[in-house]
């Protein structure tokens, strides 16, 4: 349910910011302020990460096959991370342009500039109420939102530039507030990027810890000795998965185990799909780094 309602938020938020895009395009080529320049480039980028987030979530929803066996969840983080990437890549041009202009300071139309400011805030505020009320833990919106986030800072840029311009005709801060906005879009693009990354690499989710599951599964589970060679990862940053050994005190029964292992990971750790194997002894694949 939550998929489909992102899914459609998603949708309206990339129609939002792509009708609007070019309209603050060329308000910043007529009035020759940066920071609309930038904010248009970046709500180009946006607005293609906001189709690619929704293709993402319509491809997700797509059951697996005999070459795709887990689905296609993790396409929706594949988009996040590249979304942050585009970020990065979006505020390092808009530091570049502000230096060039800093050194050689264009004229800037204030009173145009500022109209078509404070419409482009109205619609990036309009895309972020949409997107607000969506699923927080899915990387995929988060990717959309920060996007979105961005272009309302940098309407703000620009608003507050064309008043400090009208007021005393310094036009250096354009510019200079651009750089401000890049660097804040800078710091949480690299929180995204690093969350995508740690799914894309299979890393243990950061609300769980994969030996301290382990020592309650053998706390609680009657017959289980020891468990070792342990994984633990997410799909799409959401939902969990785990294999481990499991290695039985002699009489205890494999499938009885093999149930309450994965109960108990399914209602003590939120781990709804497990792989469970089952041995007694020594272990078929004994190396020190399958001990945890």
């Amino acid at each position: 349910m939550h998929a489909n309602t992102d899914r459609t938020r998603v949708l309206i938020a990339a129609s939002i910011t792509g009708a609007f895009m070019i309209a603050e395009a060329l308000g910043g080529w007529f009035t020759g302020s940066l920071a609309l320049v930038a904010d248009a480039g970046h709500m180009l980028t946006d607005s293609i990460a906001l189709w690619l987030a929704w293709y993402a979530f319509r491809l997700g929803d797509r059951p697996a096959t005999g070459r795709m066996t887990y689905g296609f969840g993790r396409v929706k983080t594949l988009v996040a991370y590249t979304n942050g990437v585009t970020i990065f890549a979006v505020a390092i041009w808009i530091v570049y342009e502000a230096v060039v202009r800093l050194l050689d300071p264009p004229p800037v139309l204030g009173g145009p500039m500022l109209i078509v400011a404070v419409l482009g805030l109205l619609v990036n505020i309009a895309g972020f109420a949409v997107l607000h009320g969506g699923d927080r833990e899915s990387l995929n919106m988060r990717g959309a939102l920060l996007h979105v986030l961005g272009d309302m800072l940098g309407s703000a840029a620009a608003i507050a530039a064309a008043l400090v311009i009208l007021a005393t005709g310094w036009t250096p801060i354009d510019p200079i507030l651009s750089v401000l906005v890049a660097v804040l879009i800078l710091s949480t693009a690299w929180a995204l990027m690093k969350d995508a990354a740690h799914v894309l690499l299979e890393g243990v989710p950061a609300r769980l810890d994969r030996d301290g599951i382990a020592r309650d599964l053998e706390g609680s589970v009657t017959g289980l000795r020891e468990v070792h060679h342990m994984h633990v990862w997410s799909i799409d940053g959401s939902s969990v998965m785990a294999t481990l050994h499991a290695s039985l005190v002699e009489g205890t029964d494999p499938h009885g185990a093999v149930a309450a292992v994965k109960a108990r990971l399914a209602t003590a750790h939120g781990i709804g799909h497990a792989t469970v194997e089952t041995e007694y002894g020594r272990c078929a694949d004994a190396r020190p780094e399958h001990l945890h």
